[in-house]
């Protein structure tokens, strides 16, 4: 039994996926619960499972395709192995009869072709009128017509206009979506009264119309519609072919084409360009006429990189955005993670700066409660969370993701710094589900990695803050009254203006920085 997989909603509403990678190829035997492939969302990477046992008969989509929820993917043979295969259906035989003649099979099936409607009689379909009487005639029976069930051959007199002969070009203008009128070199028209010039003049015959420009000869006729004015030729190109004549700053007024009837094409065009391009040697062009290279790339917005960008455009255009900034000796700090790697509970785990900076937005968020808030539109209300999701910005070869710890102002140290390095690692493998990245109530971002300072952080859209954690590096900085070397970084936090004003902001972000100067603020203040 043939069943056909259909592309599930694999959450949130999403309504299309990006097949990625199949695992399984036709012919290949799945069983239940089986991956056999991974999909793209808006939100993630998801591997999907076979509900069935069977032998795949057919992908139905291509690695790279886009593919919408409910289309089906991949067709599955679901028989049991070893089972016969089933009898073609055999025709019902008479008990002692004779197989059926050719002339009676020929006869039924005669019978099947319709019969044209009676005079008088109404044709459905033809606006009530009467069936059109036809007169007897007999044709051979492989002439007859095959019509739908309930309807005559309809008599007409149509006549199938006559082929155009290749390389015909129409006498007179026609209307052409190719065929457009560009800009090109100017011509000068006849002034009012002026004669128009023509061909020599020659003796003509007796009774001979006089020839344009002799006495008594009638006036030019006015261009037809559609004709090119002075000053414009009639360019025959199709529109990528412009574009591409466009882009590459080739003159389609100056190109002979070489496709049907004239008509310009993409090879035309580029060996245009490529005779533009002067040889070795030859004197430079002034850098106005001059052409960049390289060329251009175009990259699909979709997926995760589609769903950040409107992510982005939302949360930019709809929560004011104020940033602060604070620079920190993390000298402590760093002191502490050092210490904390020595550690028996931290054997397993990688112990970063990024798990102190969590621990202490955690610990500010408790005694800054609003901060971990979020804007109700609809009902005009602050929804203030009393717990916390606390989201990870990660950069991914797909894009930016930013799963969050769930209820991590719940967990110990230890285990605080586990769920950091799976989120992180996940994240990097591309294999982040959508349900991990949902429900985030606060974000850190940590830009230090990447050798930056600080920055001004974006909102995550539902969210009121942002931290953006920059490089930690060596500073000089004032200690007790005189210049020591530090390791000194920068915060900066983001925060929606409806929600948290500038003394909270404030606050907030003071407090983190004096849990980074000196950690054992975070034991006093949990």
């Amino acid at each position: 039994m043939r069943r056909e997989f259909k592309l599930p909603d694999v959450g949130e509403g999403l309504t299309e996926a990006e097949i990625v990678r199949w695992h399984v190829q036709a012919g290949d035997d799945v069983k239940v619960n089986q991956i056999v492939v991974e999909i793209e969302t808006a939100k993630s990477i998801v591997e999907l499972p076979i509900p069935w046992d069977g032998v795949v008969t057919e992908l139905l989509a291509e690695e790279g395709q886009t593919v919408e929820v409910g289309v089906p993917v991949i067709a599955v043979d679901t028989a049991e192995a070893g089972a016969p295969a089933p009898e073609a259906p055999r025709p019902a035989a008479t008990t002692g009869a004779e197989p059926a003649a050719p002339d009676r099979l020929q006869a039924l099936a005669d019978d099947m072709v319709p019969k044209p409607p009676e005079e008088g009689a109404v044709e459905p379909g033809a606006h009530g009128s009467p069936a059109p009487k036809q007169a007897p005639k007999e044709a051979p029976k492989e002439e007859r017509l095959a019509v739908l069930v309930g309807y005559g051959v309809k008599a007409g007199a149509t006549k199938r206009r006559p082929r155009k002969q290749p390389g015909a070009i129409p006498a007179g203008p026609v209307a052409n979506q190719s065929r457009i009128e560009v800009e090109g070199p100017p011509t000068t028209a006849p002034e009012p009264g002026a004669a128009v010039p023509g061909p020599p003049t020659t003796a003509r015959e007796p009774g001979a119309a006089p020839a344009p420009g002799e006495p008594g000869a009638r006036p030019a006729a006015a261009p037809a519609a559609g004709t090119p004015g002075p000053g414009r030729v009639s360019v025959l190109a199709k529109p990528p072919v412009r574009k591409l004549a466009k882009d590459l700053g080739v003159d389609l007024t100056g190109i002979a084409g070489s496709g049907p009837e004239g008509s310009i094409t993409r090879e035309d065009v580029q060996a245009a360009a490529r005779a533009a391009v002067p040889e070795p040697g030859a004197v430079p062009e002034p850098a106005a006429a001059r052409r960049p290279r390289g060329g251009e790339e175009r990259i699909a917005v979709k997926g995760v990189r589609r769903m950040t960008a409107q992510a982005m455009v939302t949360s930019a255009f709809t929560a004011p955005h104020v940033t602060e900034f604070l620079q920190v000796d993390v000298t402590g700090t760093m002191e502490a993670v050092q210490r904390l790697r020595t550690l028996r509970d931290f054997a397993e785990v990688k112990v970063s700066p990024l798990l102190l900076v969590a621990k202490a937005v955690l610990t500010a968020v408790r005694r800054h409660p609003v901060i971990n808030s979020s804007w109700d539109e609809a009902a005009q209300e602050i929804v203030v969370k009393h717990y916390v999701n606390l989201g990870i910005a990660a950069a991914t070869p797909r894009g930016l993701v930013v799963p969050n710890v769930k209820a991590a102002d719940q967990l110990s140290l230890p285990e605080l710094a586990k769920e950091l390095a799976s989120l992180t690692e996940t994240a990097r493998a591309g294999r982040t589900q959508p349900a991990e990245m949902a429900g985030g109530t606060i974000t850190i971002t940590n830009v230090g990695v990447f050798g930056v300072d600080t920055g001004t952080p974006i909102l995550n859209p539902g969210e009121a803050a942002i931290l953006a954690f920059g490089q930690v590096r060596d500073m000089p900085w004032v200690v007790d009254g005189e210049l020591a070397v530090r390791k000194v970084t920068t915060l900066s936090l983001s925060f929606d203006h409806r929600i948290v004003d500038g003394e909270l902001g404030s606050l907030f972000l003071r407090d983190i920085g004096a849990m980074l100067e000196d950690p054992l603020r975070m034991l006093a203040w949990s």
